[in-house]
């Protein structure tokens, strides 16, 4: 059976992955609106996402604030079906 992806099975992650599989982009405020995530949780799980290349990361200066954005890889996608799959699997033993 295949393992979980470990980087995927937190729960702050995974939502942030599954807020960006309904978008284009969003940025950090609005994730950090959905999630109910503090700031730097938010910031530490985002840049474990891209470190993984599961979403991409832009920053930039609009006006005089910093915004972030972010953005599902295709690697992110791909990462995504294959733990729901695996999750799929797991279910199915015990369901």
């Amino acid at each position: 059976m295949k393992e979980l992806d470990p980087l995927l099975h937190s729960q702050l992650r995974l939502a942030v992955i599954s807020l960006l599989l309904s978008v284009e982009e969003a940025d950090f405020s609005y994730l950090k609106e959905k999630t109910q995530a503090t700031s730097g949780n938010l910031s530490v799980q985002i840049e474990k996402l891209s470190e993984a290349g599961y979403i991409s990361v832009r920053k930039e200066i609009v006006g005089k604030k910093p915004r972030t954005s972010c953005r599902l890889t295709e690697k992110g996608r791909a990462a995504l079906e294959d733990y729901v799959s695996s999750l799929k699997s797991y279910l199915g033993q015990v369901l």
